[in-house]
């Protein structure tokens, strides 16, 4: 008999936007880019990546289109209700999703093992350690 999959929860403020992902995340860390910074108001956006199968939504969110500084399009969703920002991708799209970890029930669930786009990381901003550091996108 196997182990239950890992379940992680999480929201907005107000609770009217939630998810439930299970297994592990394909990949947890730090974005720095410029993009992440200004959607989160912070030095940057903590991130956890699902594949789309694995993640249930429940409320409606508030889907944002802006173009990135690469010349792609980000697509992150708040809570129509209380404006929580709390998953990237759109509902439905095979490629997954970007849960902002910000955004979990239980915080201890996020384990960071990476740091993306360390070249736009504000110098106010410290770099944890045992982090595998790219200083942009990952190839």
């Amino acid at each position: 008999m196997s182990e239950p999959a890992t379940r992680y929860t999480g929201g907005c403020l107000c609770g009217a936007l939630r998810y439930e992902a299970e297994g592990p995340p394909g990949a947890c860390g730090y974005c720095f880019c410029g993009d992440c910074r200004k959607a989160s108001g912070s030095g940057f956006i903590p991130f956890m990546n699902f594949a789309a199968g694995t993640v249930r939504f429940t409320g409606e969110p508030l889907l944002h289109r802006s173009p990135t500084g690469r010349g792609g399009e980000a697509v992150r969703n708040s809570c129509a209700v209380c404006g929580g920002l709390v998953f990237g991708g759109e509902i439905g799209n095979p490629r997954g999703h970007t849960v902002y970890a910000g955004s979990l029930d239980d915080a201890s669930q996020f384990r960071p093992t990476m740091a993306i786009f360390n070249n736009s990381r504000p110098a106010w901003v410290p770099l944890p350690k045992g982090l595998t550091v790219f200083e942009e996108m990952p190839g």
